[in-house]
């Protein structure tokens, strides 16, 4: 496989950072709203951000027959992915979060390699070891405590679910980011999540009462909300233009960003396992995804 071109490598590495920061953001404003409505506000704020440059460029054409997956792709990367990162960081640390998701790499080159989409080798074994061994530092001081809580491992298994549905995502996107402009799609994409969105806020009360956040915490959802809305036109325009196993590698900046984040502004502690463990899973992701 050729390299990644180096614009979409710098797309890919933003993207990472931005997910761990708004992972700590999130988690930041959770106790004012809940899960699905803190997710529905993020993505209508993003796709209010995408509009004005959709419509600059023109009305989208999008074959009819592709608007149901486009928009089913779409729901599942914003509306489950996000409501379940939200269940998480209920009872899970943020840097633990952001671990956990970042097993999105793994899932991905898995799936691929079954799908027949990318060739699963000998080095890329080694390194999908290293990183289930990252995963494994990650709760496993958790295994091994005498009394664990039952939330925090519901929570850990939605990180894992989100992961593999947004990996899943990522390589079923690709036919249609070859067929048609980056932009139109992640904006329809974004749009047809907040429908599926709101009707889980609405299980939560988000219309019939206004949403109390404080100053700061609006300030915060709106920087999920603009963060979410490039980063996720970043994040595909980054799979049109390489592998998904390349492009979600970069996964792994998000629990270094989340563990600096939560430490410095929610005074999350970063014990010496969790530290052992985004090394290992870094080592993990960066053999995977070696050149020969």
């Amino acid at each position: 496989m050729s390299a990644a071109p180096p614009l979409a490598v710098l797309a890919a590495a933003a993207v990472g950072v931005q997910v761990g920061a708004a992972i700590v953001a999130s988690r930041f404003v959770l106790d004012q709203t809940g899960p699905a409505s803190l997710a529905l506000l993020r993505y209508a704020i993003g796709f209010l951000c995408l509009l004005p440059a959709v419509a600059a460029t023109g009305v989208p054409r999008i074959d009819r027959r592709d608007l149901l997956p486009i928009a089913f792709l779409g729901t599942v990367q914003f509306g489950v992915v996000i409501a379940l990162l939200n269940v998480a960081l209920l009872t899970v640390p943020s840097a633990r979060v952001a671990l956990l998701f970042a097993t999105f790499p793994l899932m991905t080159m898995l799936l691929a390699a079954a799908l027949g989409r990318e060739a699963l080798s000998v080095r890329r074994t080694a390194g999908v070891a290293l990183t289930v061994a990252g995963v494994a530092l990650a709760v496993g001081e958790k295994a091994l405590a005498a009394s664990s809580d039952p939330a925090e491992w519901l929570g850990t298994a939605a990180v894992l679910a989100a992961a593999f549905s947004g990996a899943l995502c990522s390589v079923l996107y690709r036919p249609y980011l070859r067929k048609y402009e980056t932009l139109p799609v992640s904006a329809f994409a974004m749009l047809a999540s907040v429908g599926g969105l709101a009707v889980l806020a609405a299980g939560e009360g988000f219309f019939t009462t206004v949403p109390r956040f404080t100053g700061t915490g609006w300030a915060v959802v709106a920087f999920i909300g603009a963060s979410s809305g490039a980063g996720y036109f970043l994040w595909l325009w980054a799979l049109r233009h390489a592998s998904p196993t390349r492009v979600t590698v970069f996964l792994g900046l998000s629990p270094v960003t989340a563990a600096a984040l939560g430490a410095t502004l929610l005074g999350e502690p970063v014990t010496w396992s969790l530290a052992a463990a985004i090394a290992v899973l870094a080592a993990g992701l960066w053999l995977a995804l070696r050149e020969s």
